[in-house]
C-alpha cells in the first residue's frame, strides 16, 4: 500500500515561513493538503493535479502559500509564507490513486493520508 510521510512542520513566529513536504512511496495522481485546527473540522488547504496544470487554494491562504510537486521524487510541497496564528493546525498530506475529472478539493476524494505534521504559529 502507498504510504505518505510528511515533514517540515514546527513552531514559528507570525510572519515567518515554513515548507511542508510529503513523500509518497509510489506514484499517485492528484495530491493536496488539508489541516485541522484545535476544536475545528478538517479543512481543505490546497490541491494540485498530477501534471501541476490545475491548482486550487483555500481563500485564506491564497497569495501566501504555494503548492508544488516533484513527480520524479513522488514529493509534494507546501510553501507557506507570512504565517498567521490562525494557520496553527495539524497539516495532512492527501493523495488520490484514481483519476478524477476535476481537481479534488474535498477529503472524500482522497484515499491516501499522511500522519500529519504540526504547524504552530505564535504572535
Amino acid at each position: 500500500q502507498v504510504r505518505l510521510v510528511e515533514s517540515g512542520g514546527g513552531l514559528v513566529q507570525a510572519g515567518n515561513s515554513l515548507r511542508l513536504s510529503c513523500t509518497a512511496s509510489s506514484v499517485t495522481y492528484d495530491m493536496g493538503w488539508f489541516r485541522r485546527a484545535p476544536g475545528k473540522e478538517r479543512e481543505f488547504v490546497a490541491a494540485i493535479s498530477w501534471a501541476a496544470d490545475d491548482i486550487h487554494y483555500l481563500d485564506s491562504v491564497k497569495g501566501r502559500s504555494t503548492i508544488s510537486r516533484d513527480n520524479a521524487k513522488n514529493t509534494l510541497y507546501l510553501q507557506m509564507n507570512s504565517l498567521k496564528p490562525e494557520d496553527t493546525a495539524v497539516y495532512y498530506c492527501a493523495a488520490s490513486t484514481r483519476r478524477w475529472n476535476i481537481l479534488p478539493v474535498t477529503s472524500r476524494m482522497y484515499d491516501l493520508w499522511g500522519q500529519g505534521t504540526q504547524v504552530t504559529v505564535v504572535s
